[in-house]
């Protein structure tokens, strides 16, 4: 069985990147094509996924990333089109790929293949306070569906069960140089057509001390009860994640956060379920080419919130490892290699031989092309 560590990348010269650090929680990082006020951008994310406990139907068990095993597929692609004038911006992303047949499967129509649709208006003229409204990618946790500014290939476990996407309205207000804030109204968790009444409610702040640290904070509050959720109530949550440019060669980020979940049964009974989830990212460049990543992380949800497992257990948790080569072959092409293994004290995986198991162990491969 491959077991995969994390180690620390203890030395390293201290040379500060010059550039802003980017990032990677955010989905607007990408090279365009410009024509007037029209630009123009592609993004195209090829993976082989290999599951060493080979599950039966072929999907790799909770996860919406790059979830097909023993297949080569295409995990995202979309082209990227913007508007943008001095008061007036538009953004339409349309996706496709096994991620948005994962994550998209309770969206309708059309709809599920909306990435992001949105279009905003600055109120001022002299200051960079913008309404946007449509379908935007969410800022909550250090992971987007966009793969090729993160550390390792596949996304945290724990990651998975946040929004990648909100539909509503968002404020941005620049509070200094420093501080930008966010306000959002949305339709719910992660949720375009929809189902929760009254709208939820999130707030996002960014703050960047200088140029090689990033600090996120973000909260959601909302009422989650549906058709699909009859017994939730009000949930809240809130992350934080730190990205940090130690060196020209030497990255790091972090990320945790924790849900509450409130709910009420048939009887009338209420009750309360948290879950959370804390990982840690890091990278060495061996040169501007070639870097070696590695994650560690650790995911809880011991009333079920987010999880089902596909065995007969009740409540999740798991660890996970990763350990991810990053190969640059051109500015604007990338392939990767990355081993992961996940182990819980609860026999919440499906081994090869279709008995409960405590570990699951990936290879994966990606290339991925953006222009």
């Amino acid at each position: 069985m491959l077991r995969f560590t994390l180690f620390a990348f203890l030395y390293g010269t201290f040379l500060f990147a010059s550039a802003q650090v980017v990032n990677t929680g955010m989905t607007d990082e990408m090279d365009t094509a410009e024509a007037g006020k029209i630009s123009i951008s592609g993004y195209i994310d090829t993976y082989y996924g290999f599951d060493f406990n080979q599950p039966q139907t072929f999907d790799r068990p909770y996860c919406v990333s790059s979830s097909r095993h023993n297949e080569i597929n295409i995990n995202l692609a979309y082209i990227d089109l913007k508007y943008r004038n001095d008061r007036v911006r538009a953004r339409f992303v349309p996706g496709f790929g096994t991620y948005m047949n994962a994550n998209y499967v309770n969206e309708k129509g059309s709809l599920k293949n909306i990435v992001e649709a949105n279009v905003g208006i600055k109120l001022f003229k002299n200051k960079e306070i913008w309404v946007d409204a449509g379908v935007m990618g969410s800022p909550i946790t250090n992971e987007s569906a966009i793969s090729k500014d993160h550390f390792t290939y596949t996304r945290s476990l724990g990651i998975e069960y946040v929004p990648y996407y909100l539909t509503g309205v968002k404020l941005t207000l620049p509070i200094s140089k420093k501080f930008i804030s966010y306000f959002y109204v949305v339709n719910g968790w992660q949720e375009i057509s929809d189902v929760n009444n009254p709208l939820s409610v999130a707030t996002q702040i960014e703050y960047r001390p200088n140029n090689k640290i990033l600090i996120n904070w973000n909260t959601y509050f909302g009422d989650e009860q549906s058709v699909f959720a009859p017994q939730d109530r009000m949930r809240y949550f809130t992350d934080i994640y730190m990205i940090y440019d130690i060196s020209k060669k030497i990255s790091m980020n972090a990320c945790a956060y924790i849900g509450l979940q409130n709910r009420k049964d048939s009887l009338g009974n209420s009750s309360q379920a948290t879950w959370w989830q804390a990982n840690v990212n890091a990278k060495y460049k061996f040169d501007k080419n070639v870097s070696l990543a590695g994650r560690i992380e650790y995911f809880d949800d011991p009333r079920q919130v987010q999880i089902t497992p596909i065995t007969n257990v009740y409540g999740f948790n798991s660890y996970s490892t990763s350990l991810c080569l990053n190969v640059k072959i051109t500015n604007n092409a990338m392939f990767r290699v990355e081993g992961r293994n996940y182990f819980s004290n609860k026999q919440v995986y499906i081994d090869a031989n279709k008995n409960p198991s405590t570990t699951s162990d990936l290879l994966i491969t990606n290339i991925t092309v953006w222009f």
